[in-house]
């Protein structure tokens, strides 16, 4: 498949993505939220905001006269997320269409938080200092990261069915992972929010255990950017599908451990 805005691939997967948000995003998203702080009258930035795991809780922490803004590149995702907070009656939430690595707001933010999106930024150190400029000094940064060893064996055998149809891959730059590993352990994130120069860092990893049915791993492939992985004939597709679901085995439990950090702004 070749290279895509990320957005785009997150619109086709919206789906997708959104069945595993019950059992998955949903939770984390409470934890990654109630982890910032918030309090009633917070002004709140939601970065990678999806379809709202963490932006309605955060909306709820905040309250009715409190503004909190989400970004992220998917239409679809962000539609979702409209969906439930017009559902809720949260209408401080103000959901935008655009890339977080660039977001201004007039205002400084009580909060800002990012959940599993600052390692998919291909500048992750210039995009987190930039996020960390819109908070108000004493403001609270929030952020949740998969945990060394989340996901495995998972993305290992959905790697090697694909490979056997995208032998080129072997030789491709993996920025996301190369990311992801350097921050995905409790003494590696904190040293790099301190780096960022944030005070009062703390980080709490948090377990997380997922019962998939083959239907619902083959979500989390299609609803995620696995699915940048996968072959474009469709042929080839269901090739990966049939060989990755009888490997994976049905009833797998997903590895999802996360960390879940905070800092202060000073």
């Amino acid at each position: 498949m070749p290279a895509r805005h990320i957005g785009t691939a997150y619109d086709d997967g919206a789906a997708d993505f959104e069945r595993l948000a019950p059992s998955l995003w949903n939770p984390m998203g409470n934890a990654l939220a109630a982890a910032a702080d918030i309090s009633l009258g917070d002004r709140v930035l939601d970065v990678c905001c999806g379809s709202g795991a963490t932006t309605i809780p955060a909306a709820q922490f905040a309250g009715p006269d409190a503004t909190v803004d989400g970004v992220d590149l998917s239409g679809e995702l962000l539609a979702l997320n409209q969906a439930k907070a017009d559902t809720l009656s949260l209408n401080g939430v103000r959901l935008f269409k655009a890339d977080a690595a660039g977001w201004q707001s007039g205002d400084p933010y009580d909060a800002v938080l990012c959940a599993y999106g600052l390692f998919l930024l291909p500048q992750m150190d210039a995009a987190a200092a930039h996020l960390v400029s819109q908070l108000r000094s004493g403001g609270r940064f929030a952020l949740s990261v998969w945990q060394e060893g989340a996901g495995s064996p998972f993305s290992e055998l959905l790697w090697k069915a694909c490979l056997q149809e995208r032998p080129e891959l072997a030789d491709a730059p993996q920025p996301k992972t190369d990311n992801l590993r350097r921050i995905n352990t409790p003494e590696k994130l904190s040293a790099w929010l301190e780096s960022l120069g944030l005070t009062d860092v703390a980080v709490t990893p948090t377990q997380g255990r997922v019962q998939l049915s083959g239907s619902l791993a083959w979500s989390l492939v299609m609803g995620s950017t696995f699915r940048e992985l996968l072959p474009s004939a469709p042929d080839a597709v269901e090739r990966v599908r049939t060989n990755f679901l009888a490997e994976l085995g049905e009833d797998f439990e997903l590895n999802a451990d996360t960390l879940i950090a905070t800092g202060v702004r000073p």
